[in-house]
């Protein structure tokens, strides 16, 4: 459930508030006057998210430079292993 809090909480009750970012790594969300205005993390909960944001960011660049062509064909790959590491001699 949403921790949904005014903004003069943030001058009130701020320990509260980094206590519970801290405690439960989940944010809480400042309105002012009765609209969303907002959002409050812990440290360590925005770091996270900025490393999966960081972790999705690589993975689709590296799946957008991946075309059929680009690749080797898994034959060749397992030739090459098996080759080099003395696979399949008995």
């Amino acid at each position: 459930m949403a921790n949904i809090r005014p903004s003069s909480d943030l001058r009130n009750k701020y320990n509260e508030i980094s206590d519970f970012c801290n405690k439960y790594n989940e944010p809480v969300f400042i309105t002012k006057n009765g609209t969303g205005d907002l959002v409050v993390l812990s440290n360590a909960e925005y770091e996270r998210l900025c490393g999966k944001n960081e972790l999705h960011r690589l993975l689709s660049e590296g799946l957008d430079c991946i075309t059929p062509t680009s690749g080797i064909p898994a034959e060749d790959v397992f030739a090459e292993i098996e080759s080099e590491y003395g696979f399949g001699e008995v």
